[in-house]
C-alpha cells in the first residue's frame, strides 16, 4: 500500500538516489525515485517504502540524484526514462544514518563490488529492517469524532451510553466508527485489526479515514529482538523528600500515618538520592516493589510522595566491569622519548585534520596503547569523537579497561559477541551522539558516527580485519577511506606491520614512527627447537624436551605463568618431510603444493599447475612424508596429564564463540587463577600480563607451509607477537619455537629480533608477482553441485576474462581456475579464478552473479 501518489502535472520532480534492500543484481547498484510533494522534506539517511518490480521494498535515501545523474529506476544504467515515485516515508526516530556514514557506505560498495543496500544493512543493528508494519493511530480529529458519536448515542438512549457506536451517524458510517473505537487508546499494526471484509477492504477504509484526517497511517520499522527496552522508574517528590526527612527525625506526618513498608521505601529512596530534582535515573519500580511491596509503592504514589515514569532501560555491555582508579599507572609508565616523539606527530595530525596514515611500528610492550590513550584524550578535548579498532573480541576488553581508567569519556563497544539488544542500544547511543569513543572489531568501522577526529587500527596487520561475508570489506583499508572523508587522523599500530603497510611506508605513502624498545622489561630470549632432532630421538609428542623442561621448572609459587601457542590454520594438507623438513613446492612459483583428495594430486594455488604426489622426499629421499596437524585440545590434554600441578586453560575459536567465555579465560589468567594458557593466535596478541615468563610455540610450521603468498608473513607476525607476550615485568622472559624448518627466514627473523631483511625479501617477492602493495587482487569463486560443471564454468569465465584483459587491461593477469583449498563445502565444488594487477576490478563491470562470489583484496588465496 503506497501512501503517496505522483502529483498530476508536476514538472521536474526532485529525484533521490535510493539503496533498495532487495535482490537487485550484483555490484554497487542504486535506484532513482521521484519525491512527491507530500515528502518534500525527505532527508538523506531516511528509510522509505518504494515500488520495486511488482512489490514494495524498503530503501534508504542516499541523497539527491540531482542534475547530471541519470533519471530512471536504475541509477546505474538509466534504462527507464521516468522515475517512479517514493511510496511513503518509513517512520524511525530520525535518519537511520548520518551523511558521513552514507558516503562511506557508497565508498565501500564501489571498492568491494558490493550492493550499497547490503553495506547499509551491515551498518544497522541486526534485525532492524526485518519487521515493517503499517501502524494506525487515531488523530485528535478522530478522537473528537468518537466523542461526538458517543454523545449522540447517549441522547438516543436517554442519557445512558451503550458503549457501542450508533447504527448511523451524521458524519461517519457505523463501520468506520467501530474501527476508530478499536483503535482508540494506542497505535495498532494494521494487520492486528479485525474486519469482516478482508484485508483489501480494510486498507481502502483506512485510506479513506486517513484522507479525512481521522487516522494517521505510518510505515514503521519495529525490528525483531533489537528494539529498546523499557522499565518503570520511581523518584521522590519534594513532598516525599520532606516526609522522609521528618520520619528519620522521628516526627509524625499529618493525616493518615505511613506504614512501615512505605516508610522503608521512602528511606531507601532518600538514601540513594532519588529526589525528583537530583536523580535523573530514579530507581527501578520493580526492584523497589519486590523489596517493599507493590501496594506500599502504589500508596506512596497516591499520596503524591513519589512519582513514576516509564523510561528506556539501555543495555550497557560495560556495566558489569569495574573501572580502575584513574591515575593508577605507576610513575615509571611515563612516556619515553620515542613515545613523546610519536605522540607529537599524532597530535599534530589530529589538530591539522590530516588523514595521511601514520604507521606506528613499535615492538611488543613499547607502549603503543599509551599513545592511543593520549591521542584520544586530545581528540576529545578538541570536541571530536574517536574510533579504535581491534582485530579480536578478546582484545576489546583490556583496551577498554585501560581507556576507562585513563579517560573521563563515554565509551561504546561494538562487536559480534554482544547480544542483539546490546548491539542495538550501543548503535542508537552512537547515532545520537552519546558516545565519545567507539571501540570494537571490524564491524565498529561501520558505526553511525556523524563526525570523527581520530581513527586507530590496533594490530593493523591482523587478517581478522577482513570480512568473510558480504560485504567483504577490509576494515583497516576502509578505516583509511573513512578518515579521508571525515578529515580525521589515522594511526595504524603494530609490532609486526603488514608487508603492504611497510611497503607503503618505505615508499613514503605512509609516515612511519618507530618505537624500538620496551617501556617496561626486556625482550625475551628466543630458542629454536629443531623437531627433526626430537623425532630422531624418539619423541613423538607435541611437546619437545626443552619445552617440557621449561614447563616443569615454571615457578608458580612466584607467580610465573606460561602461554603455549599453536600456529594452526585450516586442515593439514601440506606435505612435509619429517627427516629434513622439506616441503614440496611448485618449481615455477616456489609456493607449497597442496594435496587434493579429489584426483590425489598436488596443485599450485598460484599458477594452477598440477603435480603427482611424491612417495619420497625430493630433497633427501626419505619415505617419511607426513601431513602436519595437531590442535589446542590435544596440547591442553597433554599438559594437564604431564603437569597436574599446573592450572591449565584454553582459548581458541571454539571457546571464544561462547558469549563472555574469552573474557572470563583472560581475566582468570591475568588474575593468577591459571598457570598455563593454551591457544591459537588469540593468545598471541593483546595480552599484557607481566607475570608471563615462558612462551612456547608448539607448531610454527602449519601456516608457514600453506600455499598462500602471505604464509611467511603471517608466520612471522604470529611468532613475533607470541614471543612478545613474555618478559613484560621485572623477571626475564624465555620463548621456545618448535619447528621442522629452523632455517626459514620468518623464523630466523623472530629469533634474531631483526625483521629488516625479512621485509626486504617479502617486498621483493610482492614486486615480482605484482601483489599488494604493487597491485591488487581479486578472488572469484564458483560453487556448483557437480564438480565437472563447476570446472567448466570456471574455465569458461577465466577465458572470457583473459579476452577482456587483452582489450581493456593488458597489465592484469588472470590465473586459474584452480580448486579451492577446501574443494567441497556445503555440497558445492568450488574453483577459484585469481585476478592480479594494477586495477583488476576494471574487468568486472558488471561483476558476475550467482553461482560466483567476488572477494576484492582477499587476505588469502586458499
Amino acid at each position: 500500500m503506497l501512501l503517496f501518489e505522483p502529483t498530476p502535472g508536476h514538472s521536474a520532480p526532485r529525484l533521490v538516489e535510493v539503496a533498495v534492500d532487495a535482490p537487485g543484481g550484483p555490484g554497487p547498484r542504486t535506484w532513482t525515485y521521484a519525491v512527491p510533494d507530500a515528502l518534500a522534506d525527505l532527508e538523506p539517511g531516511e528509510a522509505v517504502l518504494v515500488p520495486f518490480g511488482r512489490r514494495q521494498a524498503i530503501g534508504i535515501v542516499l541523497g539527491d540524484a540531482g542534475p547530471g545523474r541519470d533519471s530512471g529506476t536504475d541509477a546505474a544504467s538509466g534504462s527507464v526514462p521516468e522515475a517512479k515515485p517514493v511510496g511513503a516515508r518509513v517512520r524511525t526516530d530520525g535518519p537511520l544514518l548520518p551523511p558521513l556514514a552514507l558516503g562511506f557506505a557508497r565508498g565501500i560498495a564501489a571498492r568491494y563490488l558490493a550492493p550499497v543496500a547490503g553495506v547499509v544493512r551491515a551498518m544497522l543493528p541486526p534485525g532492524l529492517l526485518e519487521r515493517l508494519e503499517l501502524m494506525v493511530e487515531v488523530t485528535p480529529v478522530g478522537e473528537a469524532g468518537l466523542g461526538a458519536a458517543a454523545g449522540t448515542a447517549e441522547t438516543a438512549t436517554g442519557g445512558a451510553s451503550t458503549g457501542r457506536a450508533p447504527a448511523a451517524s451524521p458524519s461517519l458510517p457505523a463501520a468506520d466508527l467501530a474501527l476508530l473505537e478499536d483503535l482508540a487508546g494506542r497505535p495498532r499494526p494494521a494487520r492486528d485489526l479485525a474486519t469482516p471484509d478482508g484485508r483489501g477492504a480494510l486498507l481502502r477504509r483506512l485510506r479513506v479515514l486517513a484522507d479525512g484526517g481521522l487516522v494517521d497511517l505510518t510505515w514503521t520499522l519495529l525490528g525483531t529482538t533489537s528494539g529498546p527496552r523499557y522499565e518503570r522508574r520511581v523518584w521522590l517528590t519534594a513532598e516525599g523528600a520532606d516526609a522522609a526527612a521528618r520520619l528519620r527525625a522521628g516526627d509524625r506526618l499529618a493525616g493518615r500515618p505511613v506504614g512501615p513498608r512505605q516508610a522503608a521505601a521512602l528511606d531507601e529512596l532518600a538514601a540513594t538520592g532519588a529526589a525528583a530534582d537530583g536523580a535523573p535515573d530514579g530507581i527501578p519500580a520493580a526492584a523497589l516493589a519486590e523489596r517493599h511491596g507493590s501496594s506500599a509503592l502504589a500508596g506512596l504514589a497516591r499520596r503524591g510522595l513519589v512519582r513514576t515514569q516509564v523510561r528506556e532501560r539501555p543495555r550497557r555491555p560495560l556495566a558489569h566491569r569495574p573501572v580502575a582508579a584513574r591515575g593508577a599507572r605507576p610513575a615509571d609508565a611515563a612516556l619515553m622519548p620515542d613515545q613523546e616523539t610519536a605522540l607529537g606527530a599524532v597530535l599534530a595530525a589530529v589538530a591539522a585534520r590530516d588523514p595521511t596514515p601514520i604507521l606506528l611500528d613499535g615492538v611488543t610492550g613499547s607502549g603503543k596503547t599509551a599513545i592511543y590513550a593520549e591521542a584520544i584524550a586530545a581528540c576529545l578535548a578538541a570536541g571530536r569523537p574517536a574510533l579504535l579498532l581491534v582485530p579480536e573480541i578478546a582484545l576489546a576488553t583490556p583496551i577498554v579497561d585501560r581507556l576507562r581508567a585513563d579517560l573521563t569519556a563515554r565509551i561504546a563497544v561494538l562487536h559480534s559477541g554482544l547480544g542483539e539488544g546490546e548491539r542495538a542500544d550501543e548503535w542508537r547511543r552512537i547515532r545520537a551522539g552519546g558516545a565519545d569513543v567507539v571501540v570494537g572489531t571490524r564491524t565498529a568501522v561501520l558505526a553511525p558516527l556523524s563526525d570523527l577526529g581520530l581513527v586507530v587500527v590496533d594490530e593493523e596487520h591482523d587478517p581478522a580485519y577482513k570480512s568473510d561475508r558480504m560485504p567483504r570489506f577490509q576494515a583497516r583499508d576502509a578505516a583509511l577511506d573513512l578518515a579521508v572523508r571525515a578529515g580525521a587522523a589515522v594511526v595504524l599500530g603494530s609490532a609486526t606491520p603488514s608487508v603492504e603497510s611497510m611497503g607503503r611506508a618505505l615508499s613514503g605513502e605512509y609516515r612511519r614512527l618507530v618505537l624500538p624498545s620496551r617501556a617496561v622489561g626486556e625482550m625475551p630470549s628466543v630458542t629454536i627447537v629443531d623437531m627433526r632432532a626430537e623425532l630422531a630421538a624418539g619423541n613423538r609428542g607435541v611437546l619437545s624436551r626443552s619445552l617440557s623442561d621449561a614447563l616443569g621448572a615454571l615457578d608458580t609459587a612466584s607467580g610465573d605463568r606460561a602461554i603455549l601457542v599453536l600456529n594452526r590454520r585450516g586442515t593439514a594438507s601440506v606435505v612435509v618431510c619429517r627427516d629434513c623438513g622439506a616441503v614440496q613446492q611448485c618449481p615455477d612459483c616456489e609456493r607449497p603444493l597442496v594435496y587434493h583428495q579429489a584426483g590425489t594430486t598436488l596443485r599450485c594455488h598460484h599458477c594452477g599447475r598440477a603435480w603427482p604426489q611424491a612417495t619420497r622426499c625430493p630433497q633427501c629421499g626419505s619415505p617419511r612424508i607426513r601431513y602436519l596437524g595437531g590442535g589446542t585440545e590435544r596440547v591442553e590434554r597433554e599438559v594437564r596429564e604431564r603437569f597436574p600441578r599446573l592450572r591449565t586453560g584454553r582459548l581458541d575459536r571454539d571457546v571464544a564463540e561462547r558469549k563472555g567465555a574469552a573474557e572470563r579465560v583472560l581475566d582468570a589468567f591475568a588474575a593468577g587463577q591459571l598457570d598455563v594458557l593454551v591457544g591459537t593466535s588469540l593468545v598471541a596478541k593483546g595480552i599484557d600480563v607481566p607475570e608471563v615468563t615462558l612462551v612456547g610455540v608448539v607448531s610454527a610450521d602449519v601456516a608457514l607451509n600453506l600455499p598462500d603468498e602471505r604464509a611467511a608473513e603471517r608466520t612471522y607476525q604470529l611468532l613475533a607477537q607470541a614471543v612478545g607476550r613474555a618478559g613484560r615485568g621485572g623477571r626475564p622472559g624465555v620463548a621456545l619455537i618448535q619447528t621442522y624448518r629452523p632455517d626459514h627466514r620468518a623464523i630466523l627473523a623472530v629469533a634474531d629480533g631483526d625483521a629488516g631483511v625479512f621485509y626486504e625479501e617479502e617486498i621483493a617477492l610482492r614486486r615480482r608477482f605484482g601483489s599488494p602493495p604493487f597491485g591488487r587482487l581479486v578472488k572469484l569463486t564458483v560453487g556448483m553441485a557437480e564438480r565437472e560443471a563447476a570446472e567448466r564454468t570456471a574455465a569458461a569465465y577465466a577465458d572470457d576474462l583473459r579476452a577482456r584483459a587483452r582489450l581493456l587491461a593488458p597489465a592484469v593477469q588472470v590465473a586459474g581456475p584452480v580448486p579451492a583449498f577446501v574443494a567441497r563445502r556445503a555440497e558445492r565444488w568450488r574453483y577459484h579464478v585469481i585476478l592480479r594487477g594494477p586495477d583488476p576490478v576494471a574487468l568486472l563491470d558488471p561483476p558476475p552473479g550467482a553461482p560466483w562470489s567476488v572477494d576484492v583484496d582477499p587476505e588469502s588465496l586458499l
